[in-house]
């Protein structure tokens, strides 16, 4: 049986009509670049998140570059990031010239350790992304305390966490801007690249919609206000993604419901299943179980390739130890908690249109390792 990580076409085809129609009505207006889908959509995330503001732009990671931008992080300014998650968290704080100080990971959530950011506020940080890993969010109540306490500007990067919550609030929308990616693979994908800007701040939303579309002034197009960039969101895309949000609670309960099942399959064996604080709700993007050492995950993740099963590692290199952050000056060592859950986590399919069958498949095919 094959079972891939995520199966686009089973969660297009009941929607595909729709989505066709979307795409037509753009084609025969002819704004393809911030038209009316564009606000459509805009409109649409905050109703959804309780945003006040949201700001489309071409993708994720561009969203918390120009977030750390509109938010007067600069060339120089240190950003506390987490040690573990994806290159495009820490990749847009050095783009635009910051310094990215690493942080390791609560072991239970994957996200970024409130504790172990104490350590590193005598570097003086100006910002604090924390990652919302895998579908559920970092201890933001903790954050918020160290960020007010030190001024620090917060960006949640929400990529993978968008329709979470934490205590009631939406993802993304804790913090002072929470950025979001709508890649293809995401819960709520797009057919191409997509992303959005939550804000809450009326003058940085301003800044954000000038930076967006070449530093532009509102009235003038040939007036350029900011140094800013070409990050517009496409109609086509927000068009199609307005026709996907209606869709995305079913999905992600869903997800949950999966997660539940496996979690109950899976518990007499030697694996750590997800862990969810009381505080969140997870959407579960990825559904990361933890094995007890590297030998044992990497036998487990051998044979379900082997049956046919899409297992993945999320992520298997820190990112204080990727060539392209050498010059930063970390060591193997420097972060234990984020080494070892790179060397001790992988992936079980959990999208919605899973089976019973197909979970059962993969149960009884980690049951045959273990």
């Amino acid at each position: 049986m094959k079972i891939p990580a995520l199966d686009m076409k089973a969660q297009l085809a009941p929607i595909r009509k729709d989505i066709d129609q979307a795409i037509a009505r753009v084609l025969d207006h002819g704004g393809f670049i911030l038209g009316k889908e564009v606000e459509k959509f805009e409109k649409d995330i905050c109703l959804y998140s309780g945003s006040k503001y949201s700001i489309g732009v071409s993708n994720g990671t561009d969203a918390i570059t120009l977030a750390l931008e509109a938010l007067g992080i600069k060339r120089g300014d240190r950003v506390l990031c987490p040690a573990f998650t994806y290159y495009a968290t820490v990749g847009a704080v050095a783009s635009i010239g910051a310094i990215p100080v690493f942080i390791d990971i609560d072991p239970k959530t994957y996200c970024i350790d409130p504790e172990s950011v104490k350590l590193y506020l005598r570097q003086t940080p100006k910002a604090i992304i924390p990652a919302h890993l895998y579908g559920q969010c970092a201890d933001m109540d903790s954050i918020l305390a160290i960020a007010d306490k030190f001024d620090l500007k917060v960006i949640e990067d929400t990529a993978q966490a968008f329709g979470a919550e934490y205590k009631n609030k939406k993802a993304g929308t804790i913090g002072d801007c929470g950025t979001v990616s709508f890649f293809p693979g995401k819960n709520l994908g797009a057919c191409g690249d997509a992303g959005m800007i939550l804000v809450r701040d009326e003058s940085v939303a301003d800044i954000l919609r000038q930076l967006r579309n070449q530093g532009t002034a509102p009235s003038n197009k040939y007036k350029h206000i900011y140094p800013g960039h070409n990050n517009r969101l496409d109609s086509i895309q927000a068009a199609i993604l307005v026709v996907k949000l209606k869709y995305m609670d079913i999905w992600n309960r869903k997800r949950a419901e999966n997660a539940v099942y496996y979690n109950g399959q899976l518990a007499a064996l030697e694996l750590i299943t997800p862990y969810v604080p009381d505080a969140n709700t997870h959407i579960y993007h990825q559904y990361m179980v933890r094995a007890k050492n590297n030998k044992s995950r990497d036998s487990i993740m051998n044979h379900l390739n082997e049956k046919g099963i899409d297992s993945r590692v999320f992520y298997p290199i820190p990112l204080h130890l990727q060539p392209c952050f050498s010059y930063l000056g970390y060591r193997k060592g420097n972060f234990p908690e984020s080494e070892k859950a790179a060397q001790e986590i992988f992936s079980l399919p959990v999208y919605p249109e899973l089976t019973h069958e197909q979970m059962d498949y993969v149960v009884k095919s980690i049951k045959e390792v273990l």
